[in-house]
Parts: structure tokens; sequence; C-alpha cells
């Protein structure tokens, strides 16, 4: 009797540490960054709620999942890092963790183990310098280098969670760093208004601002920071397709429960569909992310191809079926929408994807 052989995925299943960490994370989160909560500081000029990534970073340890306790890390993995990404895209929080999730991957790869100590206390945030949409897979522009090589000039725009960093991540070459002091001399930072009022892009200027060049694999990191935005996007489509069930069951039309229509259980059920879909490869990807993978290229693609659409979907669909009342700004469903719309093109869109998986599997284009 012959025997098939399969490729091994590993167990995706949310382990009961996990499933703590998630409840930790989320009795945190919707007592201090409610949906309306968050809405009120998209009017302020505060647009991160640096007191909610200080308990996060302090009180849960978020920032330092994925950092070997050795170095100053809570031993855990990408996949915790997932969970709490799952949560955050939920409530659409405004902190920075994403951010700090794909500097946290560059900085494992270098011997800055007192930075990287630091950003896993949460005593500082680092970022890495490259434009929102440059994915793996892409060139990344590099600023630079002046007179010795320890001097930068030139800018680069729209960074994600730049304006409130402490630590600025630029590439100088393909293999390169320039680790800079976000409030050094030579450097400018200006945030403009962005379609994600949750989380700001910002541009950053050097103009002879002082570096220190280390070695580090940028492309790693930005693969990492995909798989970890594919759980963000898992988040935020389930917190969608539960507030719309939620709704049409409590909502009536001509005397009868709106989810009894069996027009919107098709469409409910599709999305369900999806976003089962979107969990396997988004914990897949979280999982080759943990285990160090050489399957990463290509799980953190699929997984990007397949989370941006799915959470895209699944906020419009939300406001859509939330009728009229969906439309207002006192709703939360324009959040999530204009977060599902700018994480589809953060670190890549799901065309540019489709097409480093294409020749990651060697398909013709």
């Amino acid at each position: 009797m012959s025997s098939v052989t399969t490729p091994e995925t590993g167990d995706l299943l949310y382990s009961d540490v996990e499933e703590d960490l998630r409840a930790s994370v989320r009795a945190l989160v919707d007592k201090q960054a409610p949906w309306d909560a968050v809405l009120r500081r998209t009017d302020t000029g505060e647009p991160v709620d640096t007191d909610l990534w200080k308990r996060l970073t302090q009180e849960i340890g978020v920032a330092g999942l994925a950092v070997p306790e050795e170095r100053g890390g809570a031993g855990a993995s990408w996949r915790e890092v997932a969970v709490v990404a799952e949560e955050l895209g939920r409530a659409v929080a405004p902190v920075p963790f994403l951010g700090t999730a794909v500097a946290t991957a560059l900085l494992l790869g270098t011997g800055e183990d007192e930075l990287l100590a630091s950003v896993a206390a949460g005593e500082r945030t680092a970022v890495l310098v490259v434009g929102a949409t440059r994915g793996a897979g892409r060139p990344v522009p590099v600023v630079e280098r002046q007179g010795a090589g320890d001097l930068l000039a030139g800018t680069v725009t729209a960074v994600v969670d730049a304006v409130t960093a402490d630590v600025l991540l630029v590439p100088v070459s393909a293999t390169e760093i320039a680790v800079v002091d976000a409030d050094g001399d030579g450097v400018t930072r200006t945030t403009g208004e962005s379609l994600d009022m949750t989380r700001r892009l910002t541009d950053v200027t050097f103009d002879g601002a002082p570096a220190r060049v280390v070695t580090a694999d940028v492309e790693h990191a930005l693969r990492v920071g995909a798989a970890i935005l594919a759980s963000e996007q898992l988040g935020l489509a389930e917190r969608c397709l539960a507030d719309t069930v939620a709704y049409l069951r409590d909502r009536h039309q001509f005397g009868r429960q709106l989810a009894s229509y069996q027009a919107l259980k098709h469409r409910l059920a599709d999305l369900w569909v999806a976003i089962t879909q979107a969990r396997a490869v988004a914990r897949y990807a979280a999982r080759c992310a943990a285990d160090g993978s050489p399957d990463l290229p290509v799980a953190a693609a699929v997984a990007q191809a397949h989370c941006s659409e799915v959470a895209l979907l699944a906020a419009e669909d939300g406001l859509q079926l939330h009728g009229g009342i969906g439309f207002t700004w006192e709703h939360p469903a324009h959040l999530f929408l204009k977060r599902a719309r700018a994480d589809a093109l953060v670190l890549g869109s799901a065309d540019h994807h489709r097409t480093v998986l294409a020749d990651l599997v060697d398909l013709p284009a």
C-alpha cells in the first residue's frame, strides 16, 4: 500500500498560552481604547495612544515577545506576536506595534543587543525607515551616505509608525542599515494627513544626520512584517464580520430580522469562508517566521495576497450591511474600512505579492 507525503505545516491551532495572551491584550485594549475613544483621538494632535502602548509593552510585554530571554525579551515567538497583531487589528488600536515588529525582526539579526533590549522592554521604539508600500522582493531605496559614511542625507516619504519613534533604522545599502537618533541633529519628521487616521505616515528627512552603520537583513524583516500584518488584517476582518452579524440579528425590517434574509446569509457565509482561509494562511506565515522556515518568503507572499483583500472585503461588506448608520462618522465602520484600505498597500499590495510569489515558485509572467 503506497503512502502519500504532504508538506509539513505544523500545528496552526492557537495554544493555551496564545489564548491567554489574546485575553490579556483584548481586556486592556477594550478598556482603554474602545472604538469611540479611538475615533475621538483622530481629531486630536496626538494620533498615537502612548499611554496604551506603555501599558502593552510594560504590563504585557508585547514588544519583546519574539526576543530571546538572553537578549532581554520574553522568549516567545512570532506566533505570539501574530496573536497580539490580531487583537490590535480588531480594535484598530493607534499604537506603533507593526513598525516595532519589523524593527525587532531587523535588530534580531544584528549585534545591537542594547538597543534590542530597550525596544523589547518598551523603553524605546524603533522603526525601519522605508516607504509604507515597500514590500519584500522589491528594491529598497537607500539614503545617501556622506563624508566617511557616518552622515546621512536624503528623504524617505510615508514611513509607518515613525511619528513617535526614538530610533530610526535607515537602509544605506542592500545589506546595511544606519542607526539614527530620531531626535538628533539633521533629522526632520513631517507627519501629514493619512487615509488611515489611526496610523499616520511620516516623511523623514536627513541633512547631515550622524549615524552608526551595521549589517542587517532588510529583506527578511520586511517578510516577517508582511506575516504579522496578515494577522492584523485577519483580526480586523473577524471584527467586521462579528459586528455585522450582531447588527443584522438585532435589526428588523418589514417585521423580520435582517439576519433571516437569505441573500444576506449568503454574503455572510461567503465572508466567513474567506476569513477562515485567511486565518489558515496567516497562521502558517506566523509559524514560518517563528520557526525560521525557508518557506517564509512563499508563506508571507501568500498571506498578504489573500489577507489584504479579505480584510478589505469584510470592511466594505460590514459598512454596506449596516445600512445608513454604517456611513456615519459616529459609527466605527469607516475606521475599519480606512485601516483595511491602507493595509492593502502597506508592505506591498496584493498584486505585488502575487508577482513575488510567481517568481518564487517559477511561474511564467
